[in-house]
């Protein structure tokens, strides 16, 4: 009871604290914490990160929910921002300017963990239409030379899923797992097929000079026809899916994507850096060379660690390696 009591009292102390100091540099510069951070801080993940915590821990009801407005509603949203500050836009218009980018970005990735959630939730249905094109697209992209028999066959395991009809792996991340696949082999067709092709065919590890080191001639005769252990191409994209969405409504995406995406964050941004980490995943698992397929849980959450370590650094983008992502990139 004592250390609760300490811990509430110290939180009452700093709060109040934090607000005095916040009130003494508004009345040393002229300007309040919105606008320092603005004129401050470079545009990107930094700057709208420190507005978002701003807005949300802002005494004010009508700074809080600023961050929750529909998209259509952030023009007025930063007219009320300004009028509440005391904020001449005639004499600060670029204030205005970089409050609306980042609203936009705070409001879209919000937006994006509904669209992402919405698709999740929708189970594979082998009566829509829609559905089975989207499969079916996933196969001819990845097998263009090799026509699909029919519907229900063990072909489908040629492309790493683990029976004869590909809908009932999709349960766990519904169809967000279909619309990640199709995407990727779709729009990065020739990695996507290097990879279901390595996964398929591994090839003979090298042996490094460090491991011949410590290595006899025996063992490294046998060693050296060690083979990579391969995987399942679609099993591996739909459980780097579930990686993917867990990075998302986690918030450790915010970093990318407030710097990737100059306005609202977009289903294709998140297709894009589920691409990117499919061929990251790829080359850790190969760098990794685990034992056998058992392996797996642990090298995911190995890759798990490594890619939100790369995303506390508030000016990381995940760099994609494909054409895909170029133009959004560079915008």
């Amino acid at each position: 009871f004592a250390r609760m009591f300490v811990q509430v009292c110290l939180y009452f102390y700093c709060k109040c604290l934090w607000r005095c100091l916040k009130f003494v540099v508004r009345k040393l510069t002229g300007q309040c914490e919105l606008q320092r951070i603005c004129y401050n801080t470079k545009p990107g993940a930094a700057r709208t990160m420190k507005i978002e915590a701003s807005l949300k821990g802002s005494k004010s009801k009508r700074l809080q929910t600023s961050v929750n407005v529909h998209p259509d509603a952030i023009e007025k949203t930063i007219d009320d921002i300004m009028e509440l500050k005391r904020i001449n836009p005639d004499i600060n218009p670029q204030l205005g300017v970089s409050l609306q980018a980042c609203l936009l970005q705070i409001v879209g990735y919000r937006n994006l963990i509904a669209e992402v959630e919405k698709l999740r939730r929708e189970p594979y249905d082998s009566e829509n239409p829609q559905h089975e094109e989207m499969l079916l697209k996933l196969w001819k992209c990845l097998k263009p030379d090799s026509p699909l028999k029919a519907r229900i066959s063990k072909q489908w395991c040629e492309i790493g899923f683990q029976g004869d009809d590909p809908k009932t792996d999709f349960r766990g991340m519904g169809l967000l797992g279909l619309y990640n696949l199709v995407y990727f082999a779709e729009w990065d067709t020739e990695i996507a097929q290097q990879v279901l092709s390595d996964s398929l065919h591994p090839k003979y590890r090298e042996v490094t000079k460090k491991e011949l080191s410590h290595l006899s001639k025996a063992e490294w005769e046998k060693k050296k026809f060690d083979k990579a252990i391969g995987y399942s191409f679609a099993i591996v994209g739909i459980n780097i899916t579930d990686l993917a969405y867990n990075l998302l409504v986690s918030g450790a995406l915010k970093t990318h994507f407030y710097n990737v995406a100059p306005e609202a964050p977009t289903l294709t941004h998140f297709q894009q850096t589920f691409c990117y980490l499919m061929h990251e995943f790829h080359k850790f698992w190969i760098d990794e060379d685990p034992l056998d397929i058992m392996e797996f849980n642990r090298v995911r959450e190995k890759f798990y660690k490594r890619i939100l370590k790369q995303l506390q650094n508030p000016e990381m983008a995940l760099c994609p390696h494909f054409a895909a992502s170029e133009s959004l990139i560079n915008m």
